[in-house]
């Protein structure tokens, strides 16, 4: 799968790092040199200087064979151009934005952005919603692409323990996005095991939550 990612961040470094561990085609676009010249240090050819919201840029990096654009700038303007442009210029098949204010949600769905994730709005539902200690815990219903960010620990029972997660096949869509062991978060890559007392952090589609429970905890 052939990924673009728009805004050299830290959001758009740890994903961009995270899709190239598991294998995908990534390339990662940034404006600022310095940091597109940092970026690059560690992951090579898979970063390339330019400005994302410009036509040509898009062209030059072959924005019309990528199957999904994830736009994670710190503008929301700057988001909703690109993801824009991705579907309606280039007909990318999938577009994700970062919306950085949660009243912007409702322009970019019916400006026919695929998914929105908007990091402050998963911290306020965290904050208000009532946990309750289970196995598999939802921790923010992200409404607008029906996304659920849910942790996971690994009891004894668990049929992915010792193995490694490329080994492990995972819904449609879903997206390991950390392990955390012993208090630590550990970045998802091919090298990493699942071992008794992780948590694994996962994004699913709602819809698929109870599959990826089965894979993950075991059934009852």
């Amino acid at each position: 799968m052939y990924v673009i990612v728009a805004g050299g961040g830290k959001i758009g470094h740890y994903l961009s790092r995270a899709l190239v561990d598991a294998g995908h085609e990534v390339l990662l676009v940034e404006k600022d040199k310095a940091r597109a010249d940092y970026l690059a240090e560690e992951l090579g050819e898979a970063v390339a200087l330019g400005d994302a919201c410009e036509v040509r840029t898009m062209r030059e990096i072959g924005l019309e064979r990528a199957d999904v654009v994830v736009a994670v700038t710190g503008d929301d303007e700057d988001n909703l151009v690109i993801c824009q442009m991705a579907k309606l210029k280039f007909s990318v098949p999938r577009a994700i934005a970062r919306v950085n204010n949660p009243e912007n949600e409702d322009i970019f769905k019916a400006l026919g952005i695929d998914t929105t994730v908007s990091s402050t709005k998963i911290i306020f539902n965290l904050i208000e919603q009532q946990i309750e200690t289970n196995q598999v815990i939802p921790l923010a219903p992200l409404e607008r692409g029906n996304i659920e960010i849910v942790e996971i620990d690994l009891g004894s029972d668990s049929p992915v323990l010792g193995k490694r997660i490329p080994q492990v096949v995972l819904p449609e869509g879903a997206l390991i996005i950390s392990i955390v062991r012993e208090g630590h978060a550990i970045l998802p890559n091919i090298d990493v095991d699942f071992r008794q007392g992780d948590s694994v952090i996962a994004l699913v589609a709602a819809d698929r939550e109870s599959r990826l429970r089965s894979i993950f905890a075991g059934t009852k």
